[in-house]
Order: C-alpha cells, then structure tokens, then sequence
C-alpha cells in the first residue's frame, strides 16, 4: 500500500492536469475567493488549491497520507497530519474550512462533519467541492452503485456514490448556494459536482 500511495501521489497532479486546465482550476479560484479570516483546509493532498488563493490568506493544511504531505510541502507549505475525523485544533478555531474532493474517501463521514463543525467559529462556513451521487433513476447512479466497491479499492477508499450534500444536512449543516451539475471535466463516474458553503 505504501508504494501503491506513493505512486499515486507522484503522479497525482500531471494525471488531473487535463481536468484542472479544462474546468476544475476555474471551480477552485471561484469558490476559494470567497475565504475570510481563519482558514483550515482539510485532505489538501499534494496542494492543488494553493495557488487559487486569494493573495496574503494564511491557510492551515491538514493531509494524513505522507506522501500527498511531502509533495505539499514542495510547495512551500507546512502540513498537520490528520485525518477529517481526528483534527488536532480547539473548538471555534477557523473562520473558514474548505474541502475539495475530500468527503468521498473519510472513512467516517458523520465524525469528519462533526469535526468540521466543532472546528467552525461562529458565523464560521464550510466552502467545498464534492463528486456525488447522479440523480435518482440516472444512469450515472445505477454505474455508480454498481461500480462503486471497485472503484474505492483502486481509488484509495474514494466512493463514487456518496450523497454528501444530505449528509450534511443530516449533521446540521444549513447548505447554501449549493450547486449540482454534471461536468466533463471529470471522469465519467465522478462527473456530478456539487459546490457550495454549508454553516
């Protein structure tokens, strides 16, 4: 597993270079410009939302897996190792959480929301990127379902057929502005995305 992990990080950003130029660097500058004050990124991997920050943001990253981590620090950062479930901060520390294509692969999803909530300042939001699950009846989410043990054991525990924006509902989040859509960009198992905040 740990050479598998390392090739995939090794290789992770020239594979996703293709949907980045195509669509999904555009996703991350828009929905990135809309962080303040205290800033935590959870599962930031090898740092592909980096350079969509706004100008003199401070952004704490957290990655668990040591090589996304390495390759995070090449580009200058520093990194907490910690999964979503587990976050080393203290209640009400971030203005600002953000989580793109993060929810699909925690091994808990109700304890990961549970801490983004808990790590959450008042007034504090929640900004994500998240592939879903298609819509009900869809070809997309009979695939999917179909297709989805397989899919976790090549893609590292990534689920194609989460309904993230229910669970966040289901963990008391307020979602707001959330979009949905099936974009091109992304691989024909992934291809709905959902952007959003969620307070």
């Amino acid at each position: 597993m740990s050479l598998w992990s390392r090739a995939v990080a090794a290789s992770y950003d020239r594979m996703t270079e293709r949907s980045e130029r195509a669509g999904f660097g555009a996703e991350r500058s828009a929905l990135l410009a809309r962080v303040h004050g205290r800033v935590l990124e959870v599962g930031a991997g090898t740092g592909r939302n980096v350079p969509h920050y706004p100008p003199g943001v401070d952004v704490t990253y957290t990655e668990p897996d040591p090589h996304m981590a390495d390759r995070l620090r090449g580009r200058g950062k520093s990194v907490v190792r910690a999964t979503v479930e587990e976050l080393p901060f203290a209640d009400d520390s971030f203005d600002t959480v953000v989580s793109t294509l993060v929810l699909c692969s925690v091994s808990d999803v109700p304890a990961a929301l549970a801490e983004i909530r808990r790590v959450l300042a008042p007034g504090g939001r929640l900004l994500f990127i998240e592939h879903v699950r298609g819509e009900p009846g869809t070809p997309l989410e009979r695939w999917q379902n179909r297709l989805n043990r397989l899919w976790r054991t090549v893609a590292r525990g990534c689920n194609c057929n989460r309904d993230l924006v229910a669970a966040l509902q289901a963990a008391g989040f307020a979602v707001e502005g959330v979009r949905c859509g099936d974009e091109p960009f992304m691989p024909p198992l992934l291809r709905r995305l959902a952007r959003g905040s969620a307070a």
